[in-house]
């Protein structure tokens, strides 16, 4: 993202000519019809020639009435499936979005054996052996392994699984195309049970139902009348990954779980002929003589995820690589896993409660209470979570998470009530509270080091925030003044009375403290002092004394001044704790912090405070900037209103897309001055 689209064209050529649809589904589902259309394929009304196409969906009544059609006319056919990471819920789930990417394939669907698919050509021809290609693969496997991402990823990744040492039986749909292509029946999934308790004497057998199956949604073939002596059936949804560590076997007929195990290191029993069956990786109850070739399980995940898949960015409205489907698959799984219970909050003033409906309230609508202690009770009473505004001053219950501006905010302060693009959910503490453990300290900890994709991907981030001049406001202004010759440092201030202060600077810690500290220590260097956006618009306390200031700075930056503007321009940066020093960090400032925030103590600043022992981790710029930037925050796209990554928030930014403060948030905001008395807001 942030930039052109590479593209994957190793997959077969789909044809050309016009695309005639076999169902109404193909009119009707206006991500499938887009997809089609940017992979060549507009999808046309009328009948066929010989050089046209027919879509057709699956093996089921309509493909049947589109392959006659196609006999009829001279057509070819174009088989469209589900890209192998399809949705949060399954297809036929109320709720269920749009599928993340298509299978194009000319040669027959990829779960059919009885012809040679486009997928499996590819598996068997195309040379797997370029490093990027091989790179990207085992990089995109540990990704959908860290973010237990799968085909349908509605699920909680600490959902309790067995105790290891099981036998997994992978059960799929009654009238699943994928079984019926391999020939496959109930009395194959019986024989399949029924090995698996044999080749595995003592062991726990469990049988893991299809998530539509366990749903209610269809049928499957094993069921409860199975889950006798030693064999359990699971319906629960928990993480395929979390279940496939711990099992000792795997045994599936033509399901995907099949092919995650590959992935998760196992050899899987096959008893059908999916597309990852006959390449070396898998025991074949019924081979394929032709698929001979030797496949390493990066070789195979190449072809499958990267090469042959269509995927989708509904952002840029483009075909993207699955690098960029990840980010947005990561993004919409999140914000589901953590919404799906339900939210009540409380310290929401009113202005920002439509943010964090839209942000919070999509799959469960959000309810607010007056304190943390009512919202502890509704969250009990009614299987909800509690949230609070990481400011507050009222102790938090037990299990409280708290809620919090993200490093990129807005365009335009949030004191002006300019609503935020990010927020982060912090569930062990808050990123500027050094007194206990925030998320964002056991993300870096957890990665001091990224792998070469996710290090590159942050890199580009990195790069077009410096390139766009973005910063947490974005606010605009006037232009930087001429700076004095020398060694120049910049000094931002902060807003004193703010819990950033409060929290991680140490006592007697102020704005003329720092000042006064920077110009002990360098008595002959170029102070600038640069005022906090929302001191100098008058919006929140802290403007020091003209006389005060200038005892110490050599220039003050007018208010106007995006203090971000100054980074270019500077030597180095003395900061309480900032968060100008993460930025000033990402454009390589050295940056000197009295207080400590979340980017100190890791070894990549100046700490005059002791940090937190906890703190020992040396992690890298990058992984620093990766949980700041991408991990720790949720982003909410102002355009299409739909959970994004962060890459997608900058690009509003740069756009000038961003929302802004509006006459109903002016009023909300005359209504909150009122209630808490502050006089200045009226007056503003």
């Amino acid at each position: 993202m942030t930039g052109p689209a590479p593209t994957d064209t190793a997959a077969p050529a789909p044809g050309r000519g016009r695309l005639f649809a076999s169902s109404t589904g193909f009119l009707t589902q206006a991500r499938v019809r887009r997809i089609l259309e940017l992979a060549g394929h507009p999808v046309a009304l009328g009948l066929p020639g010989p050089s046209d196409l027919v879509a057709v969906w699956g093996m089921g009544r309509t493909a049947a009435r589109g392959r006659r059609l196609a006999r009829r006319r001279g057509a070819g056919l174009l088989w469209v499936e589900d890209a192998p990471l399809r949705s949060v819920l399954p297809g036929r789930a109320r709720g269920a979005g749009p599928p993340l990417g298509l299978m194009l394939d000319r040669g027959g669907p990829h779960f059919d054996p009885s012809r040679p698919s486009d997928l499996e050509t590819l598996l068997a021809s195309h040379p797997l052996d370029d490093p990027d290609l091989i790179g990207r693969a085992r990089a995109a496997m540990a990704r959908l392994r860290a973010g237990h991402l799968t085909k349908y990823t509605g699920f909680d990744p600490g959902a309790q699984v067995p105790d290891p040492g099981y036998v997994l039986v992978i059960d799929q749909g009654a009238e699943d195309a994928a079984v019926r292509a391999s020939g496959a029946d109930a009395t194959t999934f019986a024989a399949m049970l029924a090995a698996a308790e044999l080749e595995n004497p003592g062991a726990p057998v469990l049988i893991k139902a299809h998530p539509e199956a366990a749903q209610g949604l269809r049928a499957g073939h094993l069921g409860p009348e199975q889950a006798q002596g030693r064999v359990r059936v699971l319906t629960e949804p928990v993480s395929p990954w979390a279940l496939l560590e711990g099992a000792v076997a795997v045994y599936t007929v033509s399901s995907q779980m099949g092919f995650e195990a590959i992935l998760a290191g196992h050899r899987p029993r096959v008893f059908g002929q999916p597309f990852y069956a006959g390449w070396g990786l898998t025991e074949d109850d019924r081979p394929l003589a032709r698929r001979a070739r030797p496949l390493s399980p990066a070789q195979l995940f190449a072809a499958a995820m990267i090469l042959a898949p269509r995927w989708y960015d509904p952002f840029h409205d483009r075909l993207c690589p699955l690098e960029d489907a990840l980010a947005i698959f990561e993004a919409e799984t999140r914000a589901w896993r953590e919404d799906r219970a339900g939210w009540v909050a409380s310290g929401m003033r009113l202005w920002k409660r439509p943010t964090l409906q839209r942000f919070f309230g999509t799959v469960r609508p959000m309810r607010f209470a007056a304190d943390p202690a009512e919202a502890g009770r509704l969250a009990r009473a009614s299987g909800r979570r509690a949230m609070a505004w990481a400011g507050g001053s009222a102790p938090l219950p037990p299990g409280t998470v708290r809620v919090e501006d993200g490093v990129l905010r807005s365009c335009g302060l949030g004191a002006a009530l300019v609503p935020p693009l990010s927020l982060v959910l912090d569930d062990l503490g808050i990123h500027y509270d050094p007194g206990q453990e925030s998320r964002i300290e056991r993300l870096i900890a957890g990665r001091p080091g990224l792998d070469p994709v996710e290090a590159a991907r942050t890199a580009r981030l990195v790069a077009f925030l410096i390139a766009s001049g973005l910063s947490k406001y974005n606010s605009g202004g006037c232009a930087l003044p001429a700076l004095p010759h020398g060694h120049r440092i910049l000094v931002p201030g902060q807003v004193e009375d703010d819990a950033a202060i409060r929290f991680g600077c140490p006592a007697e810690c102020d704005n003329i403290a720092l000042l006064a500290r920077c110009r002990a220590e360098n008595p002959g260097a170029v102070l600038i002092y640069a005022p906090h956006p929302d001191v100098a618009a008058g919006l929140r306390p802290g403007a020091l004394a003209p006389a005060a200031a200038r005892a110490h700075a050599d220039l003050v930056l007018p208010g106007a001044v995006d203090p971000a503007a100054a980074l270019a321009a500077v030597d180095e940066v003395w900061t309480l704790c900032s968060g100008l020093g993460f930025e000033a960090l990402l454009r390589g400032v050295p940056v000197t912090c009295l207080g400590l925030p979340f980017y100190a103590g890791w070894g990549l600043t100046r700490d005059l405070a002791a940090p937190p022992a906890r703190r020992r981790a040396r992690p890298d710029l990058l992984a620093l900037a990766h949980a700041a930037l991408i991990a720790y925050p949720r982003y909410l796209d102002p355009v299409t209103g739909r959970p994004c990554p962060a890459e997608i928030a900058a690009e509003r930014l740069a756009a000038g897309q961003a929302p802004r403060r509006g006459a109903r948030l002016r009023a909300l905001a005359r209504v909150q001055g009122a209630l808490a008395g502050q006089a200045w807001l009226w007056r503003r």
